[in-house]
């Protein structure tokens, strides 16, 4: 191989798509969705077929390696390599020719699986395989792996939908077309090496739904083809790099039911599972109870299948659910038609892949073995086998995946941090795939074999079949140029390891990381690349992650992006500025520290803990940027405005637009933001001055939070909320002067200054909390920072911190806990407007939609992220995704509103953003109750 800089010049020269050596670029695609990592030389982002072509010119005369990638979430390694790797979610990721009358679209390798099927769905059609990550994985990356999907006992694999692919060979001079019934396009000496094989394709081959393990050479024997399109395949990019794909596309059942069934375990389910196939049923999906993390919804048992029908109409549907539901030999079962309901139910399965990382104990799992199938008849008495294995070996797994096609999913709690604990995986992998042949099975039934059982392909297929995969290998790619050590003379498997790099001993760090045994390197492990976060939208259920992806698209501001940042910055082999690298810094300034992934990630990576655990380290003993001083430390500076009665003097200043330029330019506020303006009187001082109502014996008395924002900021609604909870019956108080949480501080990563400040808060909170007085906190975002923050960062041994974190509850929560006969006034309104992603993320808004529900007022607040989160967007660089992540879901959802409708925001940031872009006035919930209380306004 010449040397990287000679590949990286002569790429510059010949590609004219984005060619990234940086350490950045670089860091983020080590990984993948699998235990492995290798380090590439650069990232090249083609932007058609000729950059493709272009880009493997080069590499094969440089002795370069090159990897395709989409999404990156494959979990046995293929989406890594050490060359080059061709990134086509930039630019080769459009729909080419959708078709209706044939059924049929052509599309680029990076196209997101779920574009396609928003395309196809006003023409009644989708693309039948959809991966559990079909809100990001690409059409490329399912044509390599020849991914399956939940419904693929109904549609097939991917494989099944390919009726054409456009290619480019390592040693072609351009891209061919590869159809069923012809050996145009394919290499010289093919054909021959086929028909001289012709009895042992015949004979090699396990016959299953799910064998994916391998390449498809059987699609080559005359009776079927050939049918190139279908050795590729599944190919994992060995053989040649798809640039366009004609697929087919299926009638989408117009109503579509859920039968939910469960059974004792299992292995119960799975022997069940098979005799639901003569239905015709979508999906006949399987999972155990130790994966799900709410049971609402599901019926009794252990585990569960889910059995998805079809039909022309609603009824149609339903009867075929219910049908089945009446055949199966169950413990319990529930039909579901609602579309909301059934969304809800497939949330729990699709995030079962990220579920699995941890045990119940918290115990880390890993892929390795996620999708080994079987013939669907010998799935049960495989899984008693599978389980009795694992017990020998002293590990722990829960098998869930597609039992309807025999193909189990499993994250297992391998030690893959020690040399004896690697060792036990070997022996582990090597029984595992005696026992899976034993049972005419496939090592892989979905995500292909990869780096994690491409070498014990041998016990599958025997060595001869395997020298032919090798000889077909050479075939179409003489040089060894894509994907090496993949399927052919592959890797190790205990080789490459992603946490081989990564510290032993613990890293020095300022949060506790509790639910990771107080180690960063654990917490940044978390991420497991099923990238979640890398979906084009928020989601139904008001989700939240990850807005600043969404803005930018790029994969550094995502959390998976960043995540794999961090590991690079502990392994420091690529990122070598620990503590100080920019390269992590600069994704995480775009980083809105709005916790979304905190909850919405499968595995609850917190990237705003992260942020803020960073930044303490970057900027320690160093000049910190401006908005830290004039934003991070925003209380200090109100609360000296408030003592020497100066807000009406600050506001005038502020209005002089020469005096506001130069206060922003100074403090790193965004040019365009306007200066928020002082409350002339603070909540406290209004509260010292006003009248104390009569109490009652009986009155249960609940402490007013006046966090810096509603005490200095917006008052009003820290006095609407003392209206409406004194009229509920309880006795307010206020906490002693001077008590904080801590949350500007820890945002802007001044860690040391938030533990004083937080500390100086439980003592002087440390009576009301002997007393067991509850803290009712307006603001949802200090209210996150007084339930996670403060424990993290205090310590969760002092029992101060976690009494006030266990005190803490919302406004609504309040109500409905403490005044739980008391009747809101009828508002009888439509609302509008966003929860708030922290409120969304740590403290839930379940009592927020049973208080609106009381008081009449219907709609639902939509998800996302209102895109100013606190300093974020005052900070200067930050407008654009500020205001992008406004006009994903908020923006236009209070635009159009019909009118009279109520604009609902809790949050400070949220109100602010709707007036600084909108120009509307958005209230918290207080203020809405307060104004209908005896038909007036707010009083004081």
């Amino acid at each position: 191989m010449d040397s990287g800089a000679e590949v990286v010049r002569a790429l510059r020269r010949e590609v004219r798509g984005r060619v990234d050596a940086g350490a950045g670029a670089r860091a983020l695609v080590t990984m993948d969705a699998s235990n492995y990592r290798r380090v590439p030389l650069a990232v090249v982002a083609p932007r058609d077929a000729a950059d493709v072509t272009a880009a493997l010119a080069v590499c094969r005369a440089h002795g370069t390696p090159v990897v395709p990638r989409g999404a990156g979430t494959s979990i046995a390694g293929q989406a890594t390599g050490t060359g080059v790797v061709l990134d086509f979610t930039a630019h080769m990721n459009g729909i080419t020719e959708l078709d209706p009358a044939t059924r049929t679209a052509r599309v680029q390798p990076g196209l997101v699986l779920d574009t396609l099927r928003a395309a196809a769905a006003p023409h009644g059609l989708t693309f039948g395989p959809d991966p559990s990550t079909h809100s990001r994985c690409t059409l490329g990356g399912m044509i390599g792996n020849n991914s399956c999907g939940s419904h693929s006992v109904a549609w097939g694999t991917t494989a099944d939908n390919v009726r054409a692919l456009t290619v480019v060979r390592p040693g072609g001079d351009g891209p061919v077309t590869l159809a069923p019934g012809t050996w145009d396009g394919a290499p010289a000496g093919l054909q021959p090496l086929v028909e001289g094989a012709l009895a042992r394709l015949r004979t090699g081959f396990p016959d299953l739904p799910r064998r994916i393990s391998g390449y498809a050479l059987d699609a080559l024997l005359p009776e079927r083809g050939p049918d190139l399109p279908r050795l590729l395949c599944g190919s994992e990019g060995t053989l040649a790099v798809v640039t366009e794909a004609t697929v087919r596309l299926v009638e989408a059942p117009r109503a579509r039911a859920l039968a939910v069934l469960g059974y004792a375990d299992e292995s119960a389910a799975a022997e069940a599972a098979v005799g639901l196939l003569p239905y015709g049923p979508l999906t006949v999906e399987g999972m155990a109870a130790d994966l799900v993390r709410d049971a609402e919804g599901l019926p009794e048992g252990g585990a569960w299948l889910f059995v998805e029908t079809g039909g022309a109409a609603p009824a149609e549907a339903r009867a075929r659910a219910e049908a089945i539901a009446r055949a199966a030999d169950c413990v319990a079962a529930v039909v579901v038609t609602d579309p909301a309901a059934q969304r809800a139910l497939w949330r729990v399965r699709e995030d079962a892949a990220g579920t699995a990382t941890r045990m119940p104990d918290g115990t880390e799992a890993w892929p390795g073995w996620e999708d080994c199938a079987v013939p669907p008849a010998r799935l049960g008495a495989y899984l008693r086998e599978f389980r009795g294995l694992l017990a020998a070996h002293g590990l722990r797994g829960t098998p869930y995946g597609h039992f309807g096609d025999g193909c189990i999913h499993v994250r297992i709690d391998f030690d893959l941090l020690t040399p004896p604990g690697v060792a036990r995986f070997r022996r582990f992998s090597e029984e595992l795939a005696d026992l899976v042949v034993a049972h005419g099975g496939s090592l892989s039934g979905e995500h292909g074999d990869g780096q994690a059982r491409a070498e014990l392909l041998p016990r599958m297929y025997g060595p001869e079949l395997v020298d032919l995969f090798a000889r077909v290998k050479d075939l179409w790619d003489p040089s060894g140029t894509l994907n090496p050590g993949m399927l052919v003379r592959p890797a190790p498997l205990d080789a490459n390891l992603r946490f081989a790099v990564l510290p032993r001993e613990p890293v020095d760090v300022a949060f506790g990381y509790p639910g990771d045994g107080g180690d960063f390197t654990a917490a940044v492990r978390r991420c497991v690349g099923v990238a979640k976060c890398r979906t084009a939208t928020a989601g139904t259920g008001g989700g939240v992650m990850c807005p600043s992806f969404r803005a930018t698209g790029e994969e550094r501001h995502s959390t998976r992006g960043r995540a794999r940042l961090l590991h690079e910055m502990l392994a420091g082999e690529v990122v070598t500025g620990g503590w100080r690298a920019p390269e992590v810094r600069d994704a995480l300034d775009l980083c809105l520290s709005c916790k979304g992934c905190r909850s919405d990630c499968p595995v609850g990576v917190d990237m705003a803990t992260y942020k803020a655990e960073f930044l303490h380290h970057h900027y320690a003993g160093r000049v910190r940027p401006a908005a830290h001083y004039a934003m991070g430390r925003l209380p200090r500076w109100l609360r000296a405005v408030a003592a020497l009665r100066a807000a009406r003097l600050v506001n005038a200043l502020a209005a002089l637009p020469p005096l506001a330029a130069l206060a922003k330019r100074a403090g790193g506020v965004e040019p365009r933001r306007p200066l928020p303006r002082l409350a002339p009187r603070t909540l406290r001082r209004w509260w010292r001055a006003r009248p104390r109502p009569r109490v009652s014996g009986a009155d249960r008395t609940v402490v007013l939070w006046p966090d810096t924002f509603t005490d200095h900021l917006s008052p009003s609604v820290g006095r609407a909320a003392v209206r409406v909870l004194e009229a509920a019956g309880l006795t307010v108080r206020l906490p002693p002067e001077g008590v904080c949480c801590g949350l500007t501080y820890v945002s802007t990563g001044q860690l040391d200054q938030a533990r004083a400040v937080q500390r100086r808060t439980l003592a002087r909170m440390r009576p009301l909390l002997e007393a067991g007085v509850p803290v009712v906190v307006l603001e949802p975002s200090c209210a996150a920072a007084l339930k996670a923050d403060l424990v993290d960062l205090v310590g969760a041994a002092d029992p101060a911190a976690r009494a006030l974190a266990d005190s803490v509850r919302t406004f609504a929560q309040a109500l409905e806990e403490y005044a739980p006969t008391w009747k809101p006034p009828r508002l009888d309104r439509r609302v509008v407007g966003q929860t708030h992603c922290h409120q969304h993320a740590v403290l839930g808004d379940a009592a927020e939609r049973r208080l609106r529900e009381k008081a009449g007022l219907t709609g639902d607040l939509s998800g996302g992220c209102c895109g100013l989160a606190g300093n974020f967007g005052f900070e200067k660089g930050h407008w654009e995704v500020s205001t992008a992540c406004a006009e994903e879901h908020l923006l236009p959802s209070v635009r159009e509103a019909p009118p009279g409708t109520a604009v609902l925001a809790d949050g400070f940031s949220c109100r602010t953003q709707l007036d600084h872009l909108a120009g509307v006035r958005g209230r918290h919930l207080a203020e809405l109750l307060a104004e209908g209380l005896d038909g007036g306004g707010v009083r004081g």
